[in-house]
């Protein structure tokens, strides 16, 4: 792959030329320590070190900068005669071939590598980037796969125990689809071809046994459902004949949001 940022991983501003105009000075300070010990040898190795840190650290264009001034520094201070350069030498010619050649060897291999670096750490995060959008989408795609395996269990459900609904509820009816077209869905499949009583009230509808339950039974699971059991009283045979029934109470989470569904046991 082309990465055509790699070139530009340095850092901008003035800041990285204070870095090493610090540096040129710290060179400079530090050949001047050891002159009494090194005299005329190695005259830009103190340089060159800089300059290879500069390099590292700062980029191309402050490396050579250093380099050159590093040069002229070398040749006037600690190549004799010291502090003069009228006469050009065997000594001057060694300084001006080999110091600029190891130099310009050393930081473009590094240039080299700091662009290798920063193209594979430029790779590794757009590989990081992909992999989580992968990530995302995989998950959205089973959270879409679930619901509408919830969804088809609902239908299922409501298909299935038609005859023994109390209600259906939806717990945001907001952003929920109306629990009435559950039950009329639901109520296509009844064999005797009926109906049921779909009455829908505050993201409630009530279904085919709604009738037969206790008014104040009714009320409460109304307000307060929650999915498990729930013993309600239900018409028996005459006016006052009233039994208790075992419910039970299924929660379903689905793409077009959550709902309870209130049945008699049979």
């Amino acid at each position: 792959m082309e990465v055509r940022n790699s070139r530009r991983w340095a850092p901008r501003g003035r800041n990285r030329w204070i870095v090493a105009a610090a540096a040129l000075v710290s060179a400079a300070i530090v050949r001047t320590l050891l002159h009494p010990l090194l005299g005329p040898v190695m005259p830009g190795a103190s340089f060159l070190i800089a300059a290879v840190l500069v390099e590292y650290y700062c980029g191309l264009a402050p490396a050579i900068g250093v380099m050159l001034l590093g040069l002229c520094l070398a040749d006037y201070l600690f190549v004799p005669p010291y502090g003069h350069i009228d006469v050009i030498d065997a000594s001057d010619i060694r300084l001006l071939i080999s110091y600029p050649l190891i130099t310009i060897l050393v930081i473009t291999l590094v240039e080299r590598l700091r662009r290798a670096q920063y193209r594979a750490e430029l790779l590794g995060a757009v590989a990081q980037s992909r992999y989580e959008m992968l990530l995302r989408h995989d998950n959205e795609r089973l959270l879409a796969r679930r619901a509408t395996d919830e969804m088809h269990r609902m239908l299922h459900h409501i298909a299935q125990y038609q005859r023994t609904l109390i209600l259906i509820k939806a717990l945001d009816p907001a952003n929920s689809l109306p629990p009435g077209s559950f039950v009329a869905a639901g109520a296509t499949a009844m064999p005797d071809g009926s109906t049921g009583d779909a009455s829908l009230h505050a993201g409630i509808a009530y279904c085919t046994k709604h009738a037969q339950v206790h008014q104040e039974d009714l009320a409460r699971v109304s307000g307060h459902l929650t999915p498990g059991h729930h013993r309600m009283r239900f018409l028996s045979g005459g006016r006052d004949d009233w039994r208790p029934v075992e419910c039970v109470c299924e929660r379903f989470i689905t793409s077009s949001g959550e709902f309870l569904i209130l049945r008699a046991e049979d």
